[in-house]
């Protein structure tokens, strides 16, 4: 068995090897890893790049400055909007393909440059097996090199690697990009994925840590870890919760008893990623996540049943 000493050392060797290489950067433990790997190997020709887009929450484009500063890495942003393409914002099964081909085109474009031929992304090797990942065929067929994934560095081993860099990210749960928050086959509007971001701006400002507001259309269904879940059934969060989150544009405001769960808006199957560059980020799917329509095995669509009960009690007013 290779230890992660030899795997740290194979994956140096491999980007020293490179005359410089650009990181599709996302701030993120996996490609702040690789940043990290990429600046030992390589100094000044090491480039971590990110790329600012609509679906990027302003908190973690700082985060990705903080963290390349902590890295010491030269760090360019780019900036581009997903919006600009109808097939992103059509938001079919494939939307995360459409995204990572854009993010990994404008990352190759720059690396162009600055001449430099080499981009590399934060590809782990438990990714490929983690269910309907459609942003991984992009980075092969855009031949973008994954050093964790060549060298099968594994998620836990990622970081364990960013805790002896030292990086404040080695623990940092996953933030999927903001277009995550919209249930598949419901466009990807710039309004709401201003509402998302403001949204969970207040929820991480009224101190939970891990996750979600789902946009339903107009509805917002709030997912916290289940050991955060105590604080959110209380009055005083939910009458405040339901003021701000009005006043963002959501017409109903709902919390979900089950709690955080990655992918619940996804095909079925499709994780979230924790992104590093590419827009789709997170760790994996658990049983009875939602599929596309916003179902569960054996359930009927629970938005739908909202909206309709409310119609009906509309209409009988």
């Amino acid at each position: 068995m290779t230890t992660l000493e030899a795997k740290l050392e194979a994956a140096r060797e491999d980007l020293a090897d490179r005359d410089g290489v650009l990181v599709a950067f996302s701030g993120g433990v996996d490609s702040s890893v690789v940043a990290a790997l990429a600046h030992d190997a390589l100094g000044d020709d090491a480039v971590a790049c990110t790329a600012k887009s609509e679906t990027l929450p302003e908190a973690e484009l700082e985060d990705a400055k903080r963290v390349a500063d902590e890295i010491g890495v030269r760090h360019e942003i780019v900036a581009f909007s997903e919006l600009e393409s109808d097939a992103f914002v059509e938001n079919d099964d494939e939307r995360c393909y459409h995204c990572r081909t854009m993010r990994l085109g404008e990352m190759l474009e720059t690396a162009r440059e600055f001449g430099i031929e080499t981009v590399c992304d934060g590809t782990n090797a438990d990714d490929p097996g983690a269910g309907h990942r459609p942003g991984l065929q992009a980075v092969e067929e855009l031949e973008v090199h994954s050093p964790l994934l060549a060298h099968d560095i594994t998620k836990e081993e990622v970081r364990e690697i960013a805790d002896r860099y030292g990086l404040s990210v080695a623990d940092k749960p996953s933030m999927a990009c903001l277009s995550s928050r919209i249930p598949t086959g419901l466009e990807v509007t710039e309004e709401r994925l201003s509402r998302v971001e403001h949204a969970e701006a207040l929820l991480r400002q009224w101190g939970f840590d891990q996750f979600r507001v789902r946009d339903h259309d107009g509805l917002a269904r709030i997912e916290v870890a289940p050991d955060e879940l105590e604080r959110a059934l209380t009055r005083e969060f939910a009458e405040t919760v339901r003021e701000e989150l009005s006043e963002l544009g959501f017409d109903h405001v709902t919390l979900d008893l089950h709690g955080y769960r990655t992918g619940s808006v996804s095909p079925e199957g499709e994780a979230e990623r924790e992104t590093d560059g590419d827009g789709e980020r997170a760790d994996g799917t658990r049983d009875g996540d939602e599929r596309t329509d916003g179902t569960r095995d054996g359930d009927e669509p629970l938005v739908e049943d909202v909206f309709a009960a409310d119609s009906r009690s509309r209409s009988d007013d």
